[in-house]
């Protein structure tokens, strides 16, 4: 994988949640947004818990709660449906200051909030602890279907290339007096995305054929077999454990 892919994402360290092997942070991580996604939305002092877990599990890894935060603003777009939502929504209201708020949109605002945040930061979590290539070492050793691998593998490898070229268009338009910040150049924008695509899909055929040329099989090759004990099962998991018992608890009837 290249080095410039790993910077964006992924932070060096050897915490024990960076040692701990990546098909156990694959589960754990699945096990986590499941039981966010499953916690009722009535149930706020289950996301606070939620929450000091995953502060908790930063805490351990050494990474600072300023890196998630930069990189967290991907969900801007779902804040802002969710704050959105309170006033678009019918049903009874309620005043607050001074606002005539849908009772509904505030829940459907907040359940969007709170599991989207927690989603985010949890993913977050696993890519800044596990190398790109340790993750798709995860999905082989859990017996992820062939073709998915092959993507996936693909995707890290080449998600660079492209940002690279990105890069160098925009710098290219910026020396020719080309400014993005400006809303007339919007449709210059959208050239260039265009101009971007058509060159990623020349460069992914010229790349097919030449791992066709050197004996590709339609087939990532199959990654070294890592047996994990079952303590490390148990300490790996634990963050999983406590959101799932966090959900049992919100969801028990009465």
């Amino acid at each position: 994988m290249s080095g410039g892919h790993a910077t964006m994402l992924y932070r060096p360290g050897d915490s024990p949640v960076h040692q701990l092997p990546p098909q156990v942070k694959l589960l754990v991580a699945f096990a986590a947004v499941l039981g966010v996604v499953a916690t009722p939305r009535e149930s706020f002092w289950a996301f606070g818990i939620d929450v000091l877990v995953v502060l908790a599990v930063w805490s351990v890894a050494g990474v600072p709660v300023g890196w998630f935060a930069r990189r967290a603003v991907i969900e801007a777009p779902f804040v802002l449906l969710a704050m959105v939502l309170p006033f678009v929504s019918g049903g009874p209201r309620v005043d607050v200051l001074g606002l005539g708020l849908s009772q509904d949109g505030l829940l459907a605002g907040w359940n969007i909030l709170a599991k989207g945040t927690l989603g985010v930061l949890i993913a977050l979590t696993l890519a800044a602890t596990t190398p790109p290539r340790d993750l798709v070492l995860g999905l082989q050793r859990l017996r992820a279907p062939a073709w998915f691998i092959t993507i996936a593998t693909l995707m890290l490898r080449y998600v660079d290339v492209i940002a690279g070229e990105l890069r160098r268009m925009r710098i290219a338009r910026i020396s020719r007096g080309d400014d993005p910040r400006f809303l007339w150049q919007v449709g210059a924008v959208a050239r260039g995305a265009g101009t971007l695509f058509l060159r990623s899909y020349e460069r992914g055929e010229r790349v097919h054929r030449a791992m066709l040329a050197r004996g590709w099989a339609g087939h990532m090759p199959a990654g070294p077999s890592v047996r994990v004990g079952a303590l490390r099962w148990v300490a790996g998991g634990s963050p999983a454990l406590v959101i799932a018992t966090v959900w049992a608890v919100a969801a028990w009837p009465g």
